[in-house]
């Protein structure tokens, strides 16, 4: 019935057999999968339909007020107002005082290997130079849970809580849920995002943060390449031939060009043009309201797979 001769049941290819028709979660996740499985006889079309979040439930009814009256100082005294509020729970957890001010930093997801949680302080020296940085302050929020049995995911988890005891400027936070979810993003100038190209099939929580005035800072996989314009709406890193580089290669590309911009595009630009950063901002802002809408995604769902399927 699968046309599989293996001694393994292949569920992924049984269902590509059986089903008329199949999606990938991202554009680029389409192209990968199509990739993927074209060496296979006999499976269906895969297409593409974004992922996407809902914009009544996740984003700030107040930053979107303000940014539809034109009110700068409205924008910038809410997204203040939000990071105060959600570094409450940092001092709650953590006994740290972070300050509205000063740039900060949010990595917050599940914890799996692909996504490299810790990738920014693999670079020791660096990393504590970031730290102590006087001229470009910056604090860095990490959380997330990984899976159960993901051994190695718990333990770059614990690893990270215990670096943090080495910095005021540092947190780790348990306990993430959809609540601190959205407290996170509303605490965060930038949304780090930095899984190893192209093992990200979609990834959601970058349109969430971006809906509360967070903006994306990113390696070009999922739903990225769809979205971040560099500079105008958010930050990414630019492509490389990653089909020709071990993973080691990949990583340091990556670490290198996240410090890169980092170090000389973002942290600039907040302290010393806090206005043009306030208007990539606002674009992230307006370009993640409806592309990234869960409205639109079941739009497509009922159009291009189930009415036709």
């Amino acid at each position: 019935m699968t046309g599989n001769p293996s001694d393994l049941f292949n569920h992924s290819l049984t269902a590509l057999r059986f089903a008329r028709l199949a999606n990938g979660v991202s554009q680029l996740h389409g192209v990968v999968s199509r990739a993927l499985w074209s060496k296979y006889e006999n499976i269906c079309p895969i297409i593409s339909i974004t992922n996407a979040q809902n914009w009544k439930y996740w984003a700030d009814k107040q930053l979107y007020k303000f940014l539809e009256a034109g009110d700068d100082y409205g924008i910038d005294d809410r997204k203040k107002y939000l990071k105060k509020r959600a570094f409450e729970i940092v001092a709650d957890q953590t006994g740290k005082i972070f300050h509205p001010d000063i740039f900060t930093i949010v990595w917050a997801r599940r914890f799996a290997g692909y996504k490299r949680a810790g990738l920014l302080t693999t670079a020791e020296a660096r990393f504590n130079d970031l730290m102590n940085d006087i001229k470009y302050p910056v604090q860095i929020i990490w959380a997330g849970k990984p899976y159960p049995v993901d051994h190695p995911a718990i333990s770059e988890f614990n690893q990270m809580v215990h670096l943090g005891k080495r910095y005021k400027n540092m947190a780790v936070l348990i306990g993430y849920e959809l609540g601190l979810s959205k407290r996170l993003k509303q605490a965060a100038d930038a949304w780090l995002n930095n899984p190893r190209v192209p093992r990200e099939a979609s990834g959601t929580s970058g349109m969430t943060a971006a809906m509360n005035g967070a903006v994306n800072f990113s390696t070009n996989d999922g739903w990225i390449p769809e979205f971040i314009n560099h500079g105008h709406n958010g930050f990414v890193v630019p492509m490389a031939d990653y089909n020709n580089m071990v993973v080691h290669e990949q990583d340091e590309y990556d670490l290198e060009k996240l410090y890169e911009i980092l170090e000389k595009e973002i942290l600039p630009l907040y302290y010393e043009n806090y206005h043009t950063w306030r208007e990539v901002m606002k674009n992230g802002m307006r370009d993640v309201r409806y592309r990234f809408d869960s409205n639109r995604m079941a739009h497509e769902y009922y159009e291009m797979l189930y009415k036709n399927g």
